[in-house]
């Protein structure tokens, strides 16, 4: 861990970089301390910093950690303001490549035994994308497959260790500031950005999101993850099938295809769905970047593909009951329920009136309702959600925040495939059915069976040991346990099997 003068020495030097591009300049409000202001005026001297900031530009001026933190940053507009989680929303990690020279040997050096050539026959040396902490290039596996071999950059480790370093002993202080300062968690957006960083070192967990990605969506054929070479791949290699697609945001190769528009952008929504809600786990970084057009084949029609599984976000099922009924509520216009799901989650503290905060609500949720997209003001509406957090003090939770910059991301995306799509419209059916299977009777009547034989079968054990450190003066001492009869061990699971038919037979009965 550094020491204070060399965090303050490398926070001088990003301040300067950052000055340059006016990226300081919201640290000069009046509203901010005198000392802050002080300090950020005098970064900017002399400078010739532009009047509108530039945070991504500033960001990418810093370095690859800079530009991965600004990629966080992007996912609370509570925290920087709305406009700057827009501009900061443009990182998209377009940095120019190490050469090859320079990285082959690490490529080499991946392996335990051999060179590259023992595995690949080629490898274009040209980079097809470099990112702040690796880059992919093309190659041709030793038995003929097309692939994408991404390839973490040299000295990255250290690099981001050393700015995670200065980033946490900051975070500590601000935080200490107290008031809204302490209500907006520095320190959480830096340990979920540090738990980011982690992830993408080991390439070895890309290839694990990417792998339990594919499985969570079985039920989207249209919507395509590459497939892992896992013997090809470590810690630092990432090899994947090659995708023979048209990227997202290459506007003039889309339009020159004839695919039906409306149809993928449902697809995507579906597929977002599918991870978000269904399965809790999901690909946080959906922007058109990272999203391929499949052409069709004879066999297939246009499909949508999806790379790059650094940055995934995971949701537990509670949580995700939560997020459906708030959705579908919104949706409906059912504030009520949605102040109600508020309270029972957690999310406002209690000493709020849940009728004052279904009122709020509604402020927000009414002007939008039944609005395209393109026709809603998302500057306005994240003001109106931020005023009500501050209002109803409620503590900022990181997972729905990258949930939420993930479905900002995915509406976007699919107005690009279909401008006249209302992602609302889209998802109504699919999250209206979701709750129906999860929170009608039969899914009720299962899901209390199973936490109540879970308990059921645990009193033995309860029972057992509480008589172990509570034993009856003057009794003979417990017996020795018995080892497990093997006729005995499926009991508990038969009755528990057994119930949940019943439920299952009761809850069509009531249905």
């Amino acid at each position: 861990m550094a020491s204070t003068p060399v965090h303050l020495w490398r926070l001088l030097v990003w301040g300067r970089r950052l000055a340059r591009h006016g990226a300081l300049r919201p640290f000069e409000g009046p509203r901010l301390p005198a000392s802050l202001r002080f300090i950020a005026r005098l970064a900017r001297f002399g400078t010739a910093a532009p009047t509108t900031p530039d945070f991504a530009r500033g960001l990418t001026a810093v370095g690859p950690a800079a530009i991965k933190l600004g990629q966080a940053l992007a996912t609370r507009p509570d925290l920087i303001g709305a406009d700057a989680a827009a501009d900061l929303a443009r990182l998209q990690d377009q940095v120019p490549p190490v050469p090859w020279s320079v990285i082959e040997p690490t490529l080499d050096a991946s392996y335990a035994s051999g060179t590259w050539r023992d595995r690949f026959a080629s490898i274009d040396p040209v980079a097809v994308g470099a990112a702040s902490m690796a880059q992919v290039h093309r190659g041709v596996t030793s038995d003929g497959r097309a692939v994408a071999i991404k390839i973490l950059r040299p000295g990255i480790e250290a690099e981001l260790a050393r700015a995670i370093d200065t980033y946490e002993w900051a975070a500590r202080h601000i935080e200490t500031l107290g008031g809204e300062f302490a209500r907006l968690r520095p320190r959480a957006v830096i340990a979920t950005f540090k738990g980011w960083t982690d992830g993408e070192l080991d390439l070895r967990r890309e290839a694990a999101s990417a792998s339990e990605l594919a499985e969570a969506l079985e039920g989207i054929p249209d919507f395509l993850v590459p497939g892992i070479d896992w013997a090809r791949s470590s810690r630092r290699v990432l090899v994947i099938d090659w995708i023979d697609g048209i990227k997202l945001n290459d506007a003039a190769a889309l339009a020159a295809q004839d695919f039906d528009r409306r149809r993928l952008a449902e697809v995507l929504v579906h597929g977002f769905l599918q991870q978000a809600i269904a399965q809790g786990f999901f690909h946080a970084d959906l922007h058109q970047g990272n999203l391929f057009l499949v052409p069709a084949t004879p066999d297939h029609g246009a499909r949508l593909a999806v790379i790059d599984f650094g940055i995934m976000g995971r949701i537990n099922r509670r949580a995700r009951m939560y997020l459906a009924e708030i959705l579908y509520g919104l949706v409906t216009g059912n504030y009520k329920r949605v102040a109600e799901i508020h309270f029972e989650a957690g999310y406002v503290p209690p000493h709020h009136n849940p009728a004052a905060f279904a009122t709020a609500l509604r402020a927000v949720g009414e002007p939008i309702r039944g609005k395209r997209a393109k026709e809603v003001n998302i500057t306005q509406l994240l003001d109106g959600l931020f005023a009500i957090t501050r209002s109803f003090d409620m503590q900022v939770q990181p997972h729905l925040l990258l949930l939420q910059k993930t479905m900002v991301m995915v509406e976007g995306v699919a107005l690009t495939l279909d401008p006249q799509v209302n992602m609302w419209e889209v998802a109504e059916p699919y999250v209206s059915n979701w709750v129906r299977d999860e929170m009608g009777p039969e899914a009720l009547i299962a899901d209390w069976l199973v936490e109540n034989g879970r308990a059921l079968t645990a009193l033995p054990r309860i029972f057992r040991q509480w008589a172990a450190e509570h034993p009856i003066p003057g009794a003979a001492p417990p017996a020795p346990p018995l080892p497990p009869l093997p006729e005995r061990s499926g009991w508990s699971s038969l009755w528990l099997t057994a119930a949940l038919g019943a439920g299952l037979m009761i809850g069509r009965w009531l249905v």
